[in-house]
C-alpha cells in the first residue's frame, strides 16, 4: 500500500512537471521552429522530467523500488523515442493504423532495451558479481590450459576469419544476378557475378573445413590433456577424499566437465568470432542496401535479447540440474554392478533396478521441464521472427514501388535478415554462455587445485633402514566423524625382526593403526617414527617401497598374475616372480592354468577364487622385499599348506618388521608380540603364555572365540550327520 502512495505521489509530480513545461512552451509557441528543435526540445523536456522524478524517488524510501525506477525511465522517454522513430522514418507524413503500429512497436523495443542496459534486475547484485568475476577467472585459467595448442587455434582463427568474408559476400552478388536477369541482360555482368559468387562459395567452404578440423584437433587435445592431469590429481588425493567424495562425481568430472572445458573456450571462441564478424560485415552490406530496412529490422533485438535473457536463466539452473541428476544415476548403477555379488545373495535385483528407475525418472523428469522451457522459447522466437519477416516484407515492397531499393537488393537484404536475427541471438546468448560453460571447470580445477591433507613433501631417503616403528600418543578420528575419537593417547612399538600382532574386538582401531603407518591419514595429535624419524619425513615412493601391507580384501588389476604380482615395479625379472609366487604356495595353481602367469585374472581378479587371490596379494608384497610387512587378516581364506608356506616365508627374512592384524587367535599364539586393543586404547601387551597367565582381557576373549569356534563345529556336525 505504501509503495502503491509513493507511485501516486510521483505520478502527481510528473503531471505538475508536464504542465509546467507545456506552459512555458506555449510561451514560445509563436516563434518559428523546426522538426529538429522540435525533438531536441521534446528530449530535454523527457530527460529533465526523468532526472526529476529519479532524484525524488531516492529520498522516498517506498519509491526506490525497481519496478518505479524503471516505470519512470520508460514513462518519461518512449515519447520522445516514438516522435525520433516517427520522424526518421516517415518525416512530416501523416501515419495511418498500420504505421502508427509500427513506430509505437520500434518505440516500445527501444524502451525496453534502454530499461534493461540503465536498469537491470539487482535481485544479488553482489554475488552475481562474485559468480561473474569468479567465472572470468575460470575462463582465463582454461585459456592457459589451451597454451600448447595456441598454433592450432591461430590457424583455425585465420580460416575462420576467410570463411566469414567469403560467406558474406555470397548473398550480395546473388542479389546482383538477379538484378542482372531482371534487367537488360548482360552477359558480361552475368558471368563476373556468377563467377565471384562461385569463388567464394568455394572459399567459405575450403575454410569452415579448416577451421572445424583444426578446432576439433584443439578441442581432442585439451581434453586429453586435462583428463590426464585431473586423474593424476586424483590419484594423489588422500584416502579421506575418496570416503567423502562419490564415485559417480569423480566419473563424471572426468568424462562430462574435461569435455565441457574444452568446448567451453575452442567452440564459443570460434562461434564468438564468427558471429561478431558476420554481424559487423552484414550490419555494413545491410545498411547500404537500405538502412530503414535494418532499423526496421534491428526493432527485433531488444525483444530477442530480453527472450534470451529469461530462457537461459531457467534452461541453464536445469540442465545443472540434469547433470547432477545424471551423476547420481551413474552412481547408482554403478555401486550395483560393482557389488552385484552381494546384490544376487540378497535376491535384491529388483529393487536395485527401482532404484535406479527412480533416478532415471527423476532425470526424466527434470529433462522435461527443461525442453518444456526451450519449446517454449522457440515458439515465442519463431512468432517474433515470422512478424518481423512480414513487416520487412511489407515496406520493402513499398520501397520497390518507391524506386527506393531494387528487387535484387531486397533479395540480398532478406538473406543477410535471416542470418542476421540469428547472429544476433547468437552474440546475445554466448556472452553470457561463455562464462556460465566455465562452470563445468570449476569443479574440474577444485580437484586439481586440492592438496592432499596427507602431506608427501618428504625427502628422507636413508640406505639402510631398520623398520623400528613408534606410535606415540596418537590421537586420531576419520574425516566423516571428526568428533569421534578411533584413537585415544595410543603408544606402541614395533621392533624389528619380530613379529607383533593386533587383537581386539571389531572397531577397536586396529586397521586404524595399519592405515596411520601406511600414510592414508594424518593424526590429529601425537606422530609415528620409523627409525627415530617422524614419518613424514621419508621421501612418499621410498616409505611405500620400505613398508607393504596385504589388507583382508585383497585387490587384483584388471591384467595378467605377472602384471599383478609385479604391480607398481619396472623391470622385474621372471625368476623373482616365480619365487614370490612359490613362497605363498601360488606357483603350483598358476603352472596349472592355461596361459600361467600371463593368465588374465578378470576384472578385480573375479576369475580367481578368494585363496588364489589372496596369495598373489601376498606375493605381490613379498617380491617387494619390505622391511615393514603388515598383514591384515590375510590367511583367513588359505589352506593350512598354504598357510604354512606363508609363515615360513615370513620367517625366512629375520630382520623384518612384521604387524599382524588376526581375528583367529590361534593364528598368532607363537607372536613376539601381542596387543590387545579396545576403544583405541592399548589395554593388555605381552605374549601368548604372559597374556593367559594373567587371565584378564586376552584370556577372556580367547576363550569366548574358543566356545564359538566349538559350538559352530558341534552344530555343523549335527547338520552333516542329519543329512547322512
Amino acid at each position: 500500500m505504501r509503495k502503491v502512495l509513493a507511485f501516486a505521489c510521483i505520478l502527481c509530480v510528473d503531471i505538475i512537471i508536464v504542465y509546467i513545461l507545456d506552459l512555458g512552451g506555449t510561451l514560445f509557441k509563436s516563434r518559428p521552429s523546426n522538426l529538429d528543435l522540435s525533438l531536441l526540445r521534446q528530449w530535454a523536456e523527457s530527460g529533465l522530467r526523468c532526472t526529476l522524478l529519479y532524484t525524488g524517488s531516492l529520498y522516498c524510501k517506498d519509491a526506490a523500488d525497481r519496478l518505479i525506477k524503471r516505470w519512470i525511465a520508460v514513462h518519461c522517454l518512449i515519447g520522445s523515442v516514438y516522435e525520433t522513430g516517427r520522424s526518421t522514418i516517415f518525416g512530416n507524413y501523416r501515419l495511418d493504423k498500420l504505421n502508427m503500429w509500427l513506430v509505437g512497436t520500434v518505440a516500445a523495443a527501444l524502451a525496453s532495451l534502454l530499461w534493461e542496459i540503465t536498469l537491470p534486475d539487482t535481485n544479488g547484485e553482489g554475488n552475481g558479481k562474485a559468480s561473474k568475476q569468479k567465472a572470468r577467472i575460470l575462463f582465463m585459467r582454461v585459456i592457459r590450459f589451451y597454451k600448447p595448442d595456441y598454433i592450432l587455434l591461430c590457424g583455425a582463427f585465420v580460416f575462420l576469419a576467410l570463411a566469414v568474408l567469403c560467406e558474406m559476400f555470397i548473398p550480395l552478388y546473388t542479389g546482383e544476378v538477379i538484378d542482372i536477369l531482371g534487367s537488360k541482360y548482360q552477359w558480361d555482368n552475368f558471368r563476373s557475378a556468377i563467377i565471384l559468387m562461385g569463388l567464394f562459395s568455394l572459399g567459405s567452404s575450403f575454410s569452415a573445413g579448416c577451421r572445424g578440423g583444426l578446432f576439433m584437433c584443439a578441442i581432442n587435445s585439451f581434453t586429453c590433456r586435462v583428463k590426464v592431469q585431473l586423474f593424476g590429481s586424483i590419484v594423489r588425493q588422500d584416502i579421506g577424499f575418496f570416503e567423502t567424495i562419490k564415485t559417480g562425481d569423480i566419473t563424471s568430472r572426468l568424462s562430462t566437465d574435461t569435455t565441457l572445458m574444452g568446448r567451453a573456450v575452442a567452440l564459443n571462441v570460434n562461434v564468438l568470432l564468427r558471429t561478431m564478424i558476420k554481424t559487423v560485415g552484414m550490419l555494413y552490406l545491410m545498411v547500404s542496401l537500405s538502412w530503414k530496412l535494418t532499423l526496421l529490422m534491428l526493432m527485433e533485438t531488444p525483444l530477442t535479447g530480453l527472450l534470451q535473457n529469461i530462457y537461459d536463466t531457467h534452461y541453464q539452473r536445469l540442465s545443472k540440474e540434469v547433470q547432477d541428476s545424471m551423476a547420481h544415476a551413474n552412481e547408482t548403477a554403478g555401486e550395483a554392478v560393482s557389488g552385484i555379488r552381494t546384490v544376487k545373495s540378497f535376491r535384491t535385483e529388483p529393487g536395485e533396478a527401482r532404484r535406479y528407475n527412480v533416478r532415471l525418472m527423476n532425470t526424466h523428469n527434470l529433462k522435461t521441464r527443461r525442453d518444456t522451457v526451450r519449446a517454449v522459447y522457440l515458439l515465442v522466437r519463431r512468432m517474433t521472427e515470422l512478424g518481423m519477416k512480414v513487416a520487412m516484407l511489407y515496406y520493402g515492397r513499398l520501397f520497390i514501388q518507391y524506386g527506393q531499393m531494387s528487387t535484387g537488393n531486397l533479395v540480398s537484404f532478406i538473406l543477410y535478415q535471416s542470418d542476421l536475427g540469428r547472429n544476433i541471438r547468437t552474440l546475445i546468448y554466448i556472452f553470457g554462455d561463455m562464462l556460465n560453460s566455465v562452470g563445468a571447470a570449476g569443479k574440474v580445477f577444485e580437484y586439481l587445485d586440492r592438496k592432499p591433507e596427507v602431506s608427501t613433501d618428504g625427502n628422507l631417503q636413508p640406505n639402510v633402514l631398520k623398520g623400528h616403528v613408534n606410535f606415540l600418543d596418537l590421537t586420531f578420528s576419520y574425516p566423516r566423524r571428526p568428533n569421534h575419537n578411533v584413537l585415544k593417547n595410543f603408544s606402541l612399538e614395533l621392533k624389528p625382526g619380530q613379529m607383533t600382532a593386533l587383537v581386539g574386538m571389531s572397531g577397536g582401531g586396529k586397521s586404524t593403526c595399519v592405515s596411520l603407518l601406511e600414510r592414508f591419514y594424518q593424526p590429529q595429535q601425537g606422530q609415528i617414527l620409523l627409525d627415530g624419524q617422524p614419518l613424514q619425513n621419508y621421501q612418499h615412493n621410498y616409505i611405500h617401497s620400505k613398508i607393504a601391507m596385504v589388507g583382508q580384501e585383497p585387490v587384483l588389476f584388471s591384467g595378467t598374475i605377472r602384471d599383478n604380482i609385479t604391480y607398481g615395479l619396472l623391470g622385474c625379472s621372471m625368476e623373482r616372480v616365480k619365487e614370490a609366487a612359490s613362497k605363498v604356495n601360488a606357483h603350483a595353481f598358476i603352472s596349472k592354468l592355461e596361459n600361467g602367469y600371463d593368465t588374465d585374472v578378470g576384472e578385480r581378479g573375479n576369475l580367481l577364487s578368494q585363496g588364489e587371490k589372496q596369495r598373489i596379494a601376498i606375493a605381490r608384497a613379498l617380491i617387494r622385499q619390505p622391511q615393514v610387512l603388515i598383514l591384515d587378516e590375510v590367511t583367513s581364506s588359505l589352506d593350512t599348506e598354504s598357510e604354512q608356506m606363508v609363515q615360513q616365508a615370513l620367517a625366512s627374512c629375520p630382520t623384518q618388521t612384521l604387524l599382524v592384524i588376526a581375528h583367529r587367535l590361534k593364528t598368532i599364539e607363537k607372536a613376539d608380540q601381542i596387543v590387545l586393543i579396545d576403544s583405541g586404547q592399548v589395554v593388555e601387551q605381552g605374549t601368548h603364555e604372559e597374556l593367559m597367565d594373567r587371565k584378564g582381557n586376552y584370556y577372556k576373549l580367547r576363550e569366548r572365540l574358543f566356545n564359538d569356534d566349538n559350538t559352530v563345529n558341534q552344530e555343523k556336525q549335527k547338520s552333516i550327520t542329519k543329512k547322512v
